[in-house]
């Protein structure tokens, strides 16, 4: 089975910084195969026979530990979590949107409807977030270098584990899932 792991935070501002090919071998060392990296900010496909996406998570976080030192957050999704990006962004209703604005959190548990509240809307305007089970799709006003929603932000008020991706990212994410 085909797993997309999500690495948060790292090779990023020179820290946390693990090279692609060394990932790689560490985790074909642990069983996985056709391991395939995506750009040096932790996007790693991997096949297994385990189908539990939280296990998988849980041994890469382990092997990256153990062969790096450092404390790696992952979240692993499949083809479908890309999938619904495409088809649940309810920014892509409005008129003239600008893709470089838009951005999607994977988080590590299932959110509620009620989550958006959490999140303290009005602290983050004019930024908006909507929330589709385990991703929020972002539009950020200016940049995500000038906003208070960003990672550590989403994880302090919902308690779980986020990682950010570009639209773009998240599109080049979904035609690799297609090829690797």
């Amino acid at each position: 089975m085909k797993h997309l792991a999500l690495l948060r935070g790292i090779n990023v501002s020179g820290t946390k910084m693990i090279k692609m090919d060394a990932l790689k071998k560490a985790l074909e060392s642990i069983g996985f195969t056709d391991v395939v990296t995506y750009i040096q900010s932790g996007n790693v496909f991997v096949n297994t026979n385990e189908e539990s996406a939280s296990k998988v998570g849980f041994m890469i976080k382990q092997e990256i530990f153990k062969s790096f030192g450092h404390d790696v957050p992952v979240v692993v999704i499949g083809k479908e979590d890309l999938q619904l990006c495409l088809v649940n962004n309810p920014f892509f209703k409005e008129k003239d949107v600008d893709l470089k604005k838009l951005y999607v959190s994977f988080v590590s548990k299932s959110l509620t409807p009620e989550s958006i509240h959490d999140l303290k809307i009005s602290n983050i305007k004019p930024d908006e977030v909507s929330i589709d089970n385990t991703r929020l799709y972002i539009k950020y006003f200016d940049s995500p270098a000038k906003t208070r929603l960003d990672n550590n932000y989403i994880e302090k008020k919902l308690i779980l584990t986020s990682t950010i991706r570009n639209w773009n990212t998240v599109n080049k994410l979904l035609e690799l899932f297609e090829t690797v």
